[in-house]
């Protein structure tokens, strides 16, 4: 069974593969003061309650956009899972042509869901991953990685208004009934679900007009389900994208086949 890991400056997404299926899943808050010990006897706890051991984990992959907690898993793998992981970088075997300027500087969470995107739809893609930022990752047919657009994250510009503006409270991420906010509420949530979906569309659009032709564009991240039914351009969701780029890049680097079934 391999092991998994999404560290994001959010959220840590980490799972199961029996061969390419994702038998169990979960999603924590990032945590950088945690130690490896922490971690250890979470990731342990969870395990057990789904009826895993940590004995049947034979590989690990970890991917990580917190430098702080990179090394701290890294330990708690070895120490609790008695296995080296594999660290996702640019230096590692992808299947993709990194085109952008300075590949180091490619978050690793983006070579992941590139390389996911890439090898189960093999066409002209934008990944559009809505995490702490939005992204958005360019790939081609012939598996060039060009690059894409780093926007703030849907949570970062509502956590902005809500501080910077005394007499506005948060408010929950649903669909408002309107465009047109009757409240202070509804008109919140209309400027970041609809101001978000048009910021998808409009870059999507500029980023197909600089292409020359349209592409297929698949959405991932916490907020997809919410935002992508709302633009006109994103395609299809992908809630599992970055770990089955994980599981890929395990594969890949084990010399198997890149193919995802689908």
């Amino acid at each position: 069974m391999l092991l998994a890991v999404d560290i994001g400056n959010s959220n840590i997404v980490w799972g199961l593969f029996t061969g390419q299926t994702l038998v169990a899943h979960w999603r924590l808050a990032t945590d950088a003061k945690k130690t490896s010990d922490e971690y250890g006897v979470l990731f342990s706890s969870l395990l057990a309650h789904s009826g895993q051991l940590p004995a049947q984990i034979s590989g690990a992959i970890l991917s990580s956009v917190v430098p702080a907690l990179t090394g701290t898993f890294e330990a708690m793998i070895e120490t609790y899972f008695k296995r080296t992981p594999l660290v996702v970088s640019a230096d590692i075997q992808t299947g993709l042509i990194l085109k952008y300027a300075n590949p180091q500087e490619i978050g690793s969470d983006r070579i992941v869901n590139a390389v996911a995107a890439y090898h189960k739809y093999r066409r002209d893609l934008i990944v559009v991953d809505f995490g702490t930022a939005t992204t958005f990752c360019v790939i081609t047919k012939a598996g060039e990685y060009l690059g894409g657009v780093i926007a703030p994250g849907l949570g970062i510009s509502a956590e902005a208004l809500f501080t910077r503006a005394a007499k506005l409270s948060k408010v929950e991420f649903i669909r408002p009934k309107t465009v047109i906010g009757t409240n202070t509420a509804s008109s919140i949530q209309s400027g970041l679900l609809y101001g978000y979906a048009g910021l998808v569309d409009a870059l999507v659009r500029r980023m197909e007009q600089e292409l020359g032709r349209s592409t297929y564009v698949i959405a991932t991240g916490g907020l997809a389900s919410i935002i992508a039914p709302e633009t006109t351009s994103i395609q299809q969701v992908e809630p599992f994208l970055t770990l089955e780029g994980l599981e890929l890049l395990y594969r890949l680097a084990q010399g198997s086949s890149p193919a995802i079934e689908v």
